[in-house]
């Protein structure tokens, strides 16, 4: 049995501020190291997809002349320009925040799990057995994507796009509007890929049934197109397949992880009631007749 400690409203607000503190620190110190490499941050990381040689530009060329499809040769080399004094100190230090915001994002989910966990009951910890390993792989596989198939695609797409072919003028994009966009593309995927996460307690609470999902599938198809035609504005289908395809196989794990939440809990509920319906027996010894009766007895 988990031990349940009864605090004041006070004492819970303390130990919040505890868990806060902690994360916070931890956060810092990934700020400052991602603050101090500074050549290998932006030049190897944040830059990478605007340089026409990025890792994603040439697999997608070598799965396009696998197809025979010459549109899946992109790839270009931004030139990135800045506009304010304070831009390029102030995109070195939004960057390093963020990245130390992703790097300490294990321990910040731990440390809330820490602070959740003596709230529960057994029955509930065990429910949520190891969920804090599972939010940080599905968090890095969504990074993953994010920087490495939803950014480069869409980078390629707005920076080639052209309002008509008569008018090309000289694109020069803003260095802090650049850092944004690769930033809030990777996070919103990361948040993207915690659908499962999400299923999986909306299923324990009753609230979503994986029979609804499967009655609702091609409804969900249309609106996965429709966010990854949004996500990748990009005109070619291919492109939007890439990122269509890992949604909708996220959509079809929920699916597989509620149904299978379902299934334990019948199990369970029917257990629970075989138990209650065994009958119980009770046997009543009768006492010994006055002439059978020893010294013990009679004592």
């Amino acid at each position: 049995m988990a031990e349940h400690k009864e605090m004041t409203f006070i004492e819970h607000l303390d130990e919040l501020r505890k868990h806060l503190m902690r994360s916070v620190i931890i956060v810092v110190a990934f700020m400052i190291v991602a603050f101090a490499f500074t050549e290998f941050i932006f030049e190897e990381i944040l830059f990478g997809p605007a340089k026409a040689d990025f890792w994603t530009y040439n697999k997608m060329c070598e799965l396009g002349n696998w197809l025979g499809v010459k549109g899946l040769c992109v790839g270009v080399d931004l030139k990135l320009v800045n506009f304010t004094i304070t831009g390029q100190f102030m995109t070195h230090l939004t960057s390093s925040i963020i990245l130390g915001i992703v790097m300490a994002f294990p321990y910040i989910v731990w440390e809330i799990w820490r602070f959740v966990r003596p709230a529960l009951y057994d029955k509930e910890i065990n429910a949520a057995k190891g969920i804090v390993f599972y939010i940080v792989i599905l968090f890095t596989i969504g990074i993953l994507f994010g920087y490495f198939i939803i950014t480069p695609i869409s980078v390629n797409f707005l920076a080639t796009y052209k309002i008509s072919p008569r008018i090309n003028p000289d694109n020069q994009f803003d260095l802090h509007s650049y850092i944004s966009m690769v930033s809030w593309l990777t996070l919103i995927s990361s948040l993207m890929f915690q659908l499962p996460i999400v299923a999986y307690f909306l299923g324990k609470a009753g609230i979503l049934s994986a029979s609804f999902m499967r009655s609702y599938r091609r409804h969900s198809i249309v609106v996965i197109l429709i966010a990854s035609a949004i996500i990748t504005p990009s005109a070619d289908i291919f492109s939007q397949l890439i990122v269509a395809l890992p949604l909708y196989i996220l959509y079809e794990m929920s699916i597989f992880i509620v149904a299978y939440t379902e299934r334990k809990a019948a199990k369970l509920e029917a257990l629970e009631k075989q138990e209650e319906e065994v009958p119980v027996k009770i046997v009543i010894k009768e006492p010994p007749r006055l002439d059978q009766m020893t010294d013990e007895d009679l004592d």
